[in-house]
């Protein structure tokens, strides 16, 4: 069995596996491995006793990460989702900056990219095809099995795959999703291309590594717009 699609739903996964005869099936599930439980940690901390406003488990705080009481910041996973360390670490950069005097860049919270420690990984950035449909944008797909790539037939792990979505009207860069090997260091390729508001002529036009599984990115880009040459 092989899989053809993957796909991140608001509740967790949804994986399309292709059979040795060639017959589909659809398999729905969660991300209980990872997310069961994860709640801000806010109790025992006295916050009562200097009015800091709470919103259910979480401490509120604005774009600045500045709370209700002057001079207290919070960040992380006690202001809630995305409870991801990454995230966190951002945010406390922001907010230091802005305790400085500076005026720090507000983090773009729709280009987080989404890491799964499975094995094989997963890893995910920007929208998905649905999200893109639902806000009425035509989009052109491109997929690249890593069974066609030379490095992941090398290491002995060629089961995933890279799915690529872009705007049809304009080649910008909405989304990518990596199953396989590697997918989690492979994302910040899609995650850094979608900050500088990439189409795909720059993906496709900047010569990767052979044999690399980065590359998977640049094959699935040339499957979008029909100019695939090694699948």
């Amino acid at each position: 069995t092989a899989v053809e699609n993957l796909e991140r739903t608001n509740s967790g996964i949804k994986i399309v596996a292709v059979d040795t005869k060639g017959k589909r099936s659809t398999i729905e599930a969660d991300l209980a491995l990872v997310a069961i439980g994860i709640r801000g940690n806010i109790e025992k901390l006295g916050l009562e006793k200097i009015k800091l406003a709470t919103e259910g488990s979480f401490i509120r705080a604005d774009r600045d990460y500045k709370t209700n009481v002057e001079g207290v910041y919070a960040v992380g996973d006690v202001i809630g989702p995305p409870l991801l360390a990454h995230v966190g670490s951002a945010e406390g950069i922001h907010a230091v900056e802005h305790m400085a005097g500076k005026n720090p860049e507000p983090i773009n919270y729709n280009n987080i990219p989404g890491c799964t420690y499975c094995q094989p990984q997963i890893a995910s950035v920007g929208l998905t095809e649905a999200q893109a449909t639902e806000q009425g944008l035509e989009v052109k797909i491109g997929r690249f099995p890593f069974r066609a790539s030379g490095k992941a037939l090398a290491l002995g792990d060629s089961e995933g795959f890279v799915k690529i979505i872009y705007d049809a009207k304009y080649g910008e860069l909405l989304g990518a999703h990596i199953l396989g090997s590697e997918a989690t260091e492979m994302i910040a390729e899609i995650g850094i291309a979608r900050t500088l508001e990439t189409t795909y002529h720059e993906i496709l036009k900047t010569v990767h590594a052979h044999p690399t599984l980065s590359e998977a990115i640049m094959e699935a880009t040339a499957d979008a717009y029909g100019e695939a040459i090694h699948i």
